[in-house]
């Protein structure tokens, strides 16, 4: 978890998709990962919302599937 809030904040989609797939796989809870998201926000602040955008797209695929 810590993982993919560094990878946000890094800016590395590559990065940020392993960690999403790791966390699902781990069971982490959509309510969790928005919290995670939030922390990336909150220290990469504006960049970080096109990555944002990606991941949540991302995860949401991942919870369908």
């Amino acid at each position: 978890m810590m993982g993919l809030a560094c990878s946000m904040v890094l800016r590395c989609d590559d990065c940020v998709k392993y960690h999403l797939g790791k966390c699902h796989e781990l069971g982490v809870k959509s309510e969790e990962i928005q919290e995670i998201f939030s922390v990336a926000t909150l220290i990469g602040r504006t960049i970080v919302v096109p990555h944002l955008r990606r991941a949540t797209e991302f995860w949401e695929e991942l919870i369908k599937a």
